[in-house]
Parts: structure tokens; sequence; C-alpha cells
């Protein structure tokens, strides 16, 4: 797996920047809760169980930063975590497309989760997370949707990528670039990770030290 040519002072500031703590700050039901927009924001955003928090966990180097479960729909708000060291902020969302969740539930979800992407000035760029045995799905391509109207710069993750053979990832990742191609908000690089073999971390890292500096 390889990563994109990055400046060394950029791959050591990624290092260094989840070298140090991220502390779980509170988690908002409204956009009323959220913190002061005082800092850079990147959101986490994906299909429920699609490893957003076990991504979030690897990123940090921490490993109940945010709470895992197999059961779909667990996180259920926006979850704040802060840099002790740096200007910056990650937001774990709801996961989308659990059919078995309450409407109403669902629906204050999606509430929510369109509030913040659409009227957060100080969110930088999101993290549309994608399952690597599967490829986008129409929830996902959604979302993409929804950030290329509001202008909002998002970049593909691809989660779990030890699991599919070669040649199958090879065909998703072709897949996944062919539904970015003409999207006008989409970054063009697709990122490659597997939280449990730590596999693409230095890149995600460096991509969010790159919007630090600039």
């Amino acid at each position: 797996m390889s990563q994109p040519d990055f400046p060394t002072d950029i791959i050591e500031r990624g290092r260094l920047l989840f070298a140090r703590p991220f502390l779980f700050t509170k988690g908002c039901v409204s956009i009323k809760d959220l913190p002061e927009p005082d800092r850079l924001e990147i959101a986490f955003a994906g299909r429920s169980n699609v490893g957003k928090s076990s991504l979030i966990n690897a990123l940090c180097g921490t490993s109940g930063l945010a709470r895992t479960s197999n059961t779909p729909g667990r996180t259920q708000e926006l979850n704040i975590f802060e840099s002790q060291s740096e200007p910056l902020r990650i937001v774990d969302m709801p996961g989308y497309g659990y059919a078995k969740a309450p409407e109403p539930k669902v629906k204050a979800w999606t509430k929510l989760v369109h509030q913040y992407l659409t009227g957060r000035a100080t969110l930088r760029r999101v993290y549309v997370l994608v399952d690597s045995r599967h490829g986008p799905k129409d929830n996902d391509l959604s979302v993409m949707n929804e950030l290329d109207r509001a202008a909002v710069s998002y970049q593909v993750v691809l989660t779990k990528v030890d699991k599919p053979s070669a040649t199958e990832l090879e065909k998703v990742i072709a897949l996944t670039k062919q539904a970015i191609a003409k999207r006008p908000a989409a970054h063009p690089d697709v990122i490659e990770t597997s939280s449990e073999k730590n596999l693409g971390l230095g890149h995600l890292r460096s991509e969010i030290a790159l919007l630090l500096a600039s």
C-alpha cells in the first residue's frame, strides 16, 4: 500500500499530531450543544458498522477513545474529541443506513447531521468512510451529494482493506474513484485503511496535518 508523496515535515507533523492526546469533550444531541467554533474541525461519517470508532481509536492511538460496538447505531450523537496540543477537533457522526433504528431516532440523527454538515463554518473536511468489501452504497452517494451541494470538502476513506482479496480491493478502489471523479467537493485521493492492521493511518494523519498547515 503506497502513500502519496507528502513533504517530510507534513509526515512528521501528522505523526506528532496524533502522538499527543485527544480527549472526549462531549456528545451533542442538537446543534446548540456544539462547542464554540474556535478551531479547525474534521468529521468522520459512514454507514453503521463501517468502523468509524475503530478508525478514530487507531488514528489517535487510544483504544478506548471512541466507543466501539458490534451493535449498529451505537453512536447516536455528535461525539466531540479535541487535541490537547493543536487547534483541532474531531467529530464522530452517527452512522447512517441502519434501518432497524426507531424512525423518530433516525429522523433526529438525519436532521442533526444535515444541520452540522451544511452550517458549520469551521468544518474543513469530512472523511466519508466506505467498507472496502462493498464499495460506495446508495447511502454513501446520498451523503456525497449533500456535501457537494453544500460545497463541503470530503475525502473517501476505505476501511477494513485487510479483509477483501487484492483483486477485489482493486475493483472497489477503481469503482470508488469512478464514483467521485466528477464530484466538485470530493478530494481525488482515496485513503485505504485497516484499523486492525494499522494500515493507511500515516496517509490519513498526513492529510489532516496538511489541513492544519494550510
